[in-house]
């Protein structure tokens, strides 16, 4: 069944989604809720409570809101019984923190993989979408990049997420556990986190800031709006054509992100000049240079098409930081 025959419907599926508090998490329980999904909402435990970006949905009986930790296999196994389909975003994400603590990487990134994908195999759910993300492909070799391009770990973040893509895959080959893996391309917009270089800018353009304070200049990215990409991982969750393979979801244009600086400072009205701080550079060996999107497979076999422009989400994600200011500390370096 592929998700763009039409037969395919949310309606009344009982839906996992771990990391459900973050960014892209959040963002995909809205959607699966609009579609008429239930939603076992798995967020990481904080003893005060907090449920990120889904206090907003706190006593909803649509969504069932479980705490607990991907390391924990007995809590994970818990989580999956009576679904229909896992969607795993969970992850230790941020690569300058990956430099500090690799190790941490390792145990929630790989290790919580394969707790998920032991447990989903458990209670044979219809389909398991594991998270990746472009930065397993390092620096473009290249372009634009399918799915096919090397692998390159090139800080301990994206050797953790390479560990668990394969980890997912083995669960495929090896105990033909319906997986399909997801390769999104420099998700952006609103709820995204401080660690990342579009909400850094804006944060600093909304609070005043005539210098905006960057890295490297020169990489290129792929930017693919939230909804967007919550859109591909329902797509790819209802295709027969990608189970067992690695899918990316990228718009296929490239920007740089000097380019992308002055798009932004556009796009909030502010006037501002970019810099570069030399605390935000990474090791020379782990920066990587470009990353361009092939993303044939998302749209043939899913019929997945990103449809927010860059010039559009730019605008809607600097309305969101400027409103929620109060979350973002801009003259701070957040790893």
């Amino acid at each position: 069944m592929s998700s763009n025959d039409g037969t395919f419907s949310w309606t009344g599926r009982t839906v996992l989604v771990t990391g459900a508090e973050g960014f892209i998490g959040s963002t995909l329980v809205d959607l699966l809720l609009e579609q008429g999904a239930k939603v076992r909402a798995f967020v990481h435990y904080k003893p005060y409570a907090e449920k990120g970006h889904l206090a907003h949905l706190i006593g909803d009986p649509r969504v069932e809101m479980l705490a607990g930790d991907v390391r924990d296999a007995g809590r994970v196994m818990d989580a999956v019984a009576g679904c229909d389909t896992v969607f795993h975003l969970a992850a230790l994400i941020g690569i300058p923190y990956s430099y500090d603590s690799p190790g941490a990487y390792v145990q929630t990134n790989v290790v919580g993989t394969e707790n998920v994908a032991e447990a989903c195999g458990r209670h044979s759910v219809r389909r398991l979408v594991h998270t990746s993300t472009s930065e397993v492909y390092g620096t473009a070799l290249t372009a634009p990049i399918s799915e096919d391009h090397p692998l390159q770990p090139q800080s301990p973040y994206s050797a953790s997420k390479i560990g668990a893509d394969m980890m997912a895959l083995s669960h495929f080959h090896a105990f033909e556990l319906p997986v399909t893996v997801v390769r999104p391309f420099n998700t952006y917009g609103p709820r995204q986190s401080a660690r990342a270089v579009i909400p850094t800018i804006l944060a600093q353009l909304h609070s005043g800031a005539r210098e905006i304070k960057l890295g490297s200049l020169t990489p290129t990215r792929d930017f693919t709006y939230v909804t967007d990409t919550a859109r591909g991982f329902m797509a790819l969750a209802a295709c027969e054509e990608a189970l067992g393979h690695a899918v990316n979801l990228g718009v296929g244009r490239e920007i740089s992100v000097g380019d992308l600086a002055e798009a932004l400072i556009a796009a909030s009205g502010r006037e501002a000049e970019v810099v570069v701080d030399p605390s935000r550079l990474r090791p020379s060996g782990s920066e990587v240079r470009r990353l361009l999107s092939d993303n044939s497979r998302a749209r043939e076999w899913a019929g997945w098409t990103p449809s927010v422009s860059l010039t559009e989400g730019l605008k809607r994600t600097s309305a969101w930081v400027a409103e929620n200011l109060h979350l973002f500390a801009p003259n701070r370096y957040q790893v």
